[in-house]
């Protein structure tokens, strides 16, 4: 970022009473997410610590494709696992409370109004994490509209993560303008924390409405898998894949879904792990033997999201000015 940025960047982490060293963070922050929110959004995700979840596509929540241009391999007959596994019993997780929207919710109300902000009560536990910012319908009856979308694997000491990614999750998710203070009365905030990491034993183990998902793969060029048997050959052929992987960066691709994508947009497993692969940067043909390639790490997430008037209350409740 340039000198002005970076003193943008100061007066927000100052207006919201972050720590002086936070500031230097969300700074960094901010830098990485100009140059690579883009993708995070609706491709790869470039970033260790900035990830978006939602499918590639402006309108990708709303009813868009799960498939995007390329070849698809037939869906494959299931694998064993969903089917030989006893239901699981999933117990509710109550992680995320109102009082970490609040938190996200003030320090974006501080930044752009300048009021001081109310000190956090809750324990400052570290987990990965995930701020929503959706702006309420004009209409009864209507969906929400993403407004912003940004979110961490790294554990975050949570009192200073959910400042940061709120702040970063409103002005640097480049989809979409920085919010600003008139939106500040239509917006809804949603925090996910992020419990419960495994590893699965396949592509197909995990529960939709219970599991989000995090893959990723060696680019095909790298790893030689470009086609299987049981599916019609690339069309872009293998010589070619060879010639071009010494300009393919050989850090894995990478995307994630939180656990309520899935039911969102109505997916199966196949669909959504299609979908993931799209989204982490591959534009060639699935294949099953691809699919078999991904590593996935399956997790829970505990949301909770809050209302401008709740957030007001709450400001009020605490004797703070609004």
């Amino acid at each position: 970022m340039n000198e002005k940025q970076d003193a943008v960047m100061d007066a927000v982490m100052t207006k919201c009473g972050r720590k002086p060293e936070l500031t230097s963070i969300y700074t960094r922050s901010a830098a990485r997410a100009s140059s690579s929110i883009a993708s995070l959004g609706w491709g790869q995700a470039s970033s260790p610590r900035l990830t978006s979840l939602q499918p590639r596509g402006s309108m990708a929540l709303f009813g868009s494709s799960a498939h995007e241009t390329g070849g698809t391999a037939p869906k494959p007959d299931p694998l064993p696992v969903a089917a030989t596994e006893p239901e699981q019993v999933i117990e509710e997780n109550n992680t995320a409370t109102p009082e970490h929207c609040y938190h996200a919710f003030d320090a974006l109300y501080c930044a752009l109004t300048g009021r001081q902000p109310v000190q956090p009560e809750f324990p400052d536990e570290k987990y990965p994490l995930f701020v929503t910012w959706n702006t309420r319908p004009t209409r009864p009856g209507r969906a929400s509209r993403l407004r912003g979308c940004i979110g961490t694997f790294e554990p975050q000491a949570v009192h200073d993560g959910l400042a940061e990614y709120a702040l970063i999750s409103a002005f640097k998710d480049s989809r979409f303008a920085p919010v600003e203070a008139r939106e500040l009365p239509n917006l809804e905030c949603a925090i996910s924390l992020l419990t419960d990491f495994e590893d699965a034993s396949s592509y197909m183990d995990w529960s939709i409405g219970i599991h989000g998902i995090h893959i990723s793969f060696q680019h095909p060029a790298l790893s030689g898998v470009v086609a299987d048997s049981s599916a019609t050959p690339s069309p872009t052929p293998s010589a070619q894949f060879s010639r071009s992987s010494s300009r393919i960066s050989r850090r894995p691709l990478t995307a994630t879904y939180l656990p309520d994508v899935m039911p969102e947009q109505g997916w199966d497993h196949l669909d959504a792990v299609d979908s993931a692969i799209r989204k982490a940067g591959w534009d060639g043909r699935i294949t099953e033997d691809l699919r078999r390639s991904i590593k996935l790490r399956r997790y829970q997430s505990s949301k909770c999201s809050v209302t401008f008037e709740d957030f007001v209350n709450w400001r009020k409740e605490h004797g703070a000015e609004v």
